[in-house]
């Protein structure tokens, strides 16, 4: 038993390791890459961090709310130049890519215009708000000659690389369900008090739907359809796609989709909810639970008729599969996994894929053709939800 457990390990890791990066000694000593940052809160502050971290020179940052601009000028070299009007950022000489982690509603507008200025361009995902506007989108950054890298960073992982290589090996078999799975006690900002410090409120609503200032649609956007395709498209284009990535599917066939909102007056998406997914070969299910820390984060599992491969924000592990039984009620089962691979990966792999990417000119680890696929399925759930029907693909794409 131990030398089979140890041949089946040995044949699942063999050749699994890939390169990510271009070598730094490849590069001119003086070839720093200046970028600009439109959207500085939460996730855009943590970008602006991170592109410095992997060498990139921070030159300008814009945002509507003066705390979030103020916090991230901090964060920055002295005399960055900062904006309201992301307009003007753009069109400061100097910059080689814009970098855009805004709300949802504003990623097309904001990519066309920065495309339109020759720009490359790191977009925060989700890549869009709609199937209409992925299609858009391709569309206009295959005109040009343009990086454009989505920011899905599970795509510059090394244990993901890893699993991907193993599961193209036959180390688990033929799939038949995957399970994606997020469970955060999430305290949403559902605050209604007056913001602290000035927002431009036009600016941020862009081409959404005029309404008068409210607190809460700002500091929680994403619990809002004008802004966002919420919770679901949020975490779901992190984990669908890699669920995509390792069968080698495109969008599923249908979506189906029940959800509730829980403890969270006021907002327009749910918090909790659950989708199933029908792809040729196997099903999937996509579950959030922002109520409960039970099985903590996110994590995949794929079942395979040899191994399930489970991976998660510690790493991958692999339970080989105990086989075929006419008593599986009887069957003895192993809870102990045959492979456990840490995650070690730095998380600024992805911005440095992207950096990388702007010296070579090659194609950078999640093209917008790989972010429309991942976040159609989200987009159907969502539909799924909203109309309380089975939604299809095909007849999304022809009614189009």
């Amino acid at each position: 038993m131990a030398s089979d457990r140890r041949d089946f390990v040995k044949t699942a890791v063999a050749g699994a390791l890939t390169p990510l990066f271009v070598p730094r000694s490849a590069w001119g000593a003086n070839d720093r890459i200046a970028y600009g940052l439109i959207g500085t809160g939460n996730r855009g502050g943590g970008l602006n961090k991170s592109f410095q971290k992997v060498g990139a020179q921070c030159a300008a940052l814009c945002d509507v709310y003066q705390p979030y601009l103020a916090a991230a000028q901090k964060d920055s070299p002295a005399g960055v130049k900062t904006y309201v009007n992301s307009d003007e950022l753009i069109a400061q000489p100097g910059l080689d890519c814009i970098v855009i982690a805004t709300p949802d509603h504003q990623h097309l507008p904001m990519l066309f215009k920065a495309l339109d200025a020759g720009k490359d361009v790191y977009l925060e995902k989700p890549l869009s708000l709609s199937l209409e506007q992925s299609a858009r989108m391709i569309s206009a950054v295959r005109k040009r000659k343009q990086v454009v890298q989505v920011g899905m960073q599970r795509r510059s992982m090394g244990f993901i690389r890893q699993a991907k290589k193993m599961i193209e090996d036959g180390a688990i078999g033929k799939i038949s369900v995957v399970k994606a799975i997020w469970n955060w006690h999430f305290a949403l900002p559902l605050d209604t008090s007056p913001l602290a410090g000035e927002l431009d409120w036009n600016r941020f609503l862009g081409a959404a739907s005029p309404r008068p200032l409210e607190p809460l649609r700002f500091r929680w956007w994403r619990g809002f359809c004008d802004y966002s395709g919420g919770n679901m498209t949020d975490q779901g284009t992190h984990l669908m796609d890699v669920v995509q990535w390792m069968t080698n599917s495109g969008p599923p066939h249908s979506a189906v989709c029940k959800g509730r909102i829980t403890n969270a007056p006021g907002v327009e998406v749910p918090n909790v909810f659950t989708a199933v997914f029908e792809y040729p070969e196997f099903l999937a299910t996509w579950t959030l639970d922002y109520r409960s820390t039970y099985d903590h984060d996110w994590s995949i599992r794929f079942q395979g008729e040899e191994a399930t491969m489970v991976l998660d924000r510690k790493g991958l592990r692999l339970f080989k599969d105990a086989g075929l039984s006419k008593t599986p009620w009887a069957q003895k089962v192993s809870a102990e996994p045959v492979l456990d691979i840490p995650e070690t990966d730095a998380p600024e792999a992805h911005q440095q894929n992207f950096l990388d990417c702007i010296r070579t000119r090659q194609e950078p680890n999640c093209p917008v053709e790989i972010a429309a696929a991942a976040v159609a399925g989200p987009h159907m759930a969502n539909l799924s939800y909203k109309e309380e029907r089975q939604v299809r693909y095909e007849r999304i794409v022809q009614n189009s």
